[in-house]
């Protein structure tokens, strides 16, 4: 693993060169990584796991080396602790970005809070309140939400790969762009929510509820849409590629031709839709 997560380190600052004290900065970040592989494992997670935890973990290049850029012009020459300096900007990095990544927040209110770029990969967050709050590009890859709450919530850009996302709720939140692949929504809320280019691909939702929405280039790939309900539900540009939708209602859908049509092929029923 430590040759591994060394070939990691290699690629990420591959585009700096052989900036001063590269091989100090290196070593001090592999015994980082090498400290939270050995965490996740004695934790519990299989080594596939523990290693995306890890790397997942580590922060913004660019502004560690933001960090180390300074630190070698201001304080090298007094040849200063590369502990101490690089801690300073791991910690900088992390906290930009709100890592939370393998955290413990079940039962925790963020109400209000400005989450933008967090990251919850392999959390635990069951039953958690995120009404109102600001998270664009927020990641949730692997986590643990069942039931929790993203009312109103801004997710653009939002990432809930491989997420248990089961009864959770996004009534009125913004989606925009978000991307819940692999994820289970059995029975979410998504009333008013915004879903504009929502990648829902290879995801469970059975038993979800679409119906009223406005949904334009949203993608179901490959996704389980058994009890799935459009009903009066407005389709542009929606995607439903290798789904199988023949147990998904359709009534009093409005959907553009093209829509229609994919649909049509995969047998789904649509003896009460609108084409528009």
């Amino acid at each position: 693993m430590e040759a591994k997560l060394n070939a990691f380190l290699d690629e990420v600052f591959k585009p700096y060169g052989n900036f001063p004290a590269r091989r100090d900065v290196q070593q001090e970040l592999l015994a980082n990584l090498l400290e939270k592989y050995k965490d996740l494992k004695d934790g519990g997670k299989s080594e596939d796991d523990a290693y995306v935890a890890t790397i997942e973990s580590f922060g913004d290049v660019a502004e560690i080396m933001e960090q180390v850029q300074y630190s070698t012009k201001k304080e090298f020459e007094a040849e200063p602790s590369v502990r101490k300096y690089l801690k300073e900007a791991f910690a900088h990095a992390k906290h930009s970005r709100s890592k939370f990544s393998s955290s413990e927040l079940k039962q925790s209110d963020l109400s209000g809070t400005d989450l933008t770029e967090a990251d919850f990969s392999y959390s635990s967050l069951a039953e958690t309140n995120f009404d109102k709050s600001e998270m664009s590009r927020t990641t949730f890859s692997g986590s643990a939400l069942r039931k929790s709450s993203f009312k109103g919530a801004n997710l653009t850009n939002a990432i809930f790969a491989g997420s248990d996302l089961q009864e959770v709720c996004f009534d009125t939140a913004d989606l925009t762009d978000a991307k819940f692949k692999a994820s289970g929504l059995r029975e979410a809320s998504f009333k008013k929510a915004v879903l504009n280019n929502t990648n829902f691909s290879h995801s469970d939702l059975r038993d979800v509820s679409f119906e009223d929405q406005t949904l334009i280039n949203t993608k179901f790939d490959s996704t389980s849409l058994k009890n799935t309900s459009f009903k009066n539900a407005t389709l542009h540009d929606v995607s439903f590629h290798h789904s199988d939708v023949k147990e998904t209602v359709f009534d009093g859908t409005r959907m553009d031709k093209v829509t229609y049509a994919l649909l049509r092929g995969a047998r789904a029923k649509l003896d009460k839709v609108v084409v528009q």
